[in-house]
């Protein structure tokens, strides 16, 4: 006989979004351009040659937006800030007409008893930052410091739950290792150097966080799957552990620990020096958090290959893929889950977005059946749910996303509608999903069946 599993008192329920990939108004009210912008409109960046120009508009149609998560009943919403929008030159002169966007868009979720949880970097890098070195430039540190710090003075006084970066293992792989993503960049050297400076500038906005906001909570959120060796082998098991290095304690352990993953930049074949790393550096990334964020959609399977090259397999932990060719597998979420816990301690967590894709389109009765998402959904929050129950503390799940969207280099393609509403990108109406709906009865009992 099913039973209820309930979470613990208090838990958030949200769903998420980003600024470029929903808001659209890319260059009104004062707004600069950003290196998603400069991307989007390069040809060939894109897969079906779009761009966020208009994205769901909701620049303009904010308030459907809040009256749609009243209606789905969630207490909370993930959303990043514009760098752009506010600093139009990423420094200098502020756009006031940018900030006062943000403030009507934080007290709407308030009237609605909806807690804003902003993130200041969700990849839109002010393109006038990035022609004088971008991330690449150690400058940047101090730049992103004064853009938190006017964020934090603005919107300081109503929001007290901040994250700094989004996914800082992504932005700078994809985007300056693989090339995939804005600003395109393909150097190994380079790419580990914006890792560096990345999180220089985490530590540094948190810093100035504390000393403006010192009641607020501050955390940071990294993507992060479950990896597992392909064999028992010895060989299949060091890849596995090189690739949790690679893509995760290159990042979370100058975070928790002060140090980064022994060994690392041999294994990148980069020179430390190379890095950029000076005396106090650590120090500075290496600052308290009160929470960590998680992104987690899918789990892989890696095998030590050629000359002890990692080699992500074909095959699937789980038994299925979705729609943009990720594993799905409901176990891995508790496994990641677990594990960051006996890495780091137990240690507060969010989970800031966890989701899947499907080409849903609207029937012919008008509503938007997609069995594939309540499926995951279902199976990915019971996984949580037993992390909390083996110890792990989690605090809250937002799902990604509110809306189907700009989805990066994807663009509009009906395979990657990440939405719990359906989104007509022709006319911009919105319709719940069936997703959206059993959702809603989620957070409604706090639990969920078993």
């Amino acid at each position: 006989m099913s039973k209820l599993l309930q979470f613990p008192k208090g838990f958030v329920w949200g769903t998420a979004t980003s600024a470029y990939q929903i808001e659209g108004a890319w260059n009104k009210d004062g707004r600069g351009e950003s290196i998603w912008d400069r991307f989007s409109h390069t040809p060939g960046r894109i897969a079906d040659g779009s761009n966020g120009d208009t994205a769901c508009d909701h620049y303009h149609r904010w308030p459907e937006d809040l009256a749609i998560m009243q209606e789905l009943g969630t207490n909370a919403y993930r959303f990043s800030i514009a760098w752009p929008r506010i600093l139009p030159e990423g420094r200098g002169s502020i756009n006031e007409k940018g900030l006062d966007f943000y403030k009507q868009l934080v007290d709407g979720l308030l009237e609605k008893g909806i807690e804003p949880f902003p993130t200041l970097y969700h990849w839109d890098l002010p393109l006038a930052l990035h022609d004088a070195g971008g991330w690449v430039n150690r400058r940047i540190v101090d730049w992103f410091g004064d853009y938190a710090e006017i964020v934090f003075k603005a919107l300081g006084d109503r929001v007290t739950s901040w994250s700094t970066i989004n996914e800082p293992n992504m932005c700078t792989f994809l985007g300056y290792d693989l090339g995939i993503h804005a600003p395109g960049v393909r150097d190994r050297a380079t790419f580990v150097r914006t890792v560096h400076h990345v999180l220089l500038a985490h530590g540094e906005a948190v810093r100035r966080g504390r000393m403006l906001l010192p009641k607020a909570r501050f955390g940071i959120v990294p993507a992060i799957g479950a990896i597992y060796p392909a064999t028992e082998s010895q060989a299949d098991q060091d890849a596995a552990e090189q690739a949790w290095a690679f893509t995760t304690w290159l990042y979370l352990d100058p975070i928790f620990r002060g140090q980064y993953p022994k060994g690392i930049f041999e294994a990148f074949q980069i020179q430390e020096e190379t890095v950029g790393i000076l005396k106090g550096d650590l120090e500075r990334i290496n600052i308290p958090l009160d929470f960590l964020g998680v992104t987690h959609y899918y789990s892989d399977y890696v095998k030590a290959g050629i000359e002890g090259e990692l080699e992500y397999t074909d095959e699937s932990p789980g038994s299925s893929k979705n729609a943009l060719g990720w594993n799905i597998y409901p176990d891995g979420f508790r496994d990641m889950l677990l594990t960051i816990t006996k890495r780091y301690g137990r240690l507060p967590i969010y989970v800031m977005e966890n989701g899947t894709p499907h080409p849903d389109e609207i029937s012919s009765d008008g509503f938007v059946h997609d069995p594939e998402r309540t499926a995951y959904l279902r199976e990915y929050i019971r996984s949580m749910q037993r992390a909390i129950m083996d110890g792990v503390d989690v605090r809250g799940y937002f799902i990604w996303s509110l809306l189907d969207n700009f989805e990066w280099s994807e663009g509009y393609r009906d395979k990657a509608r990440f939405g719990l509403v359906h989104v007509d990108f022709a006319t911009q109406k919105r319709t719940i999903k069936d997703s959206g709906r059993f959702y809603s009865e989620i957070i409604g009992q706090n639990g969920i069946m078993d």
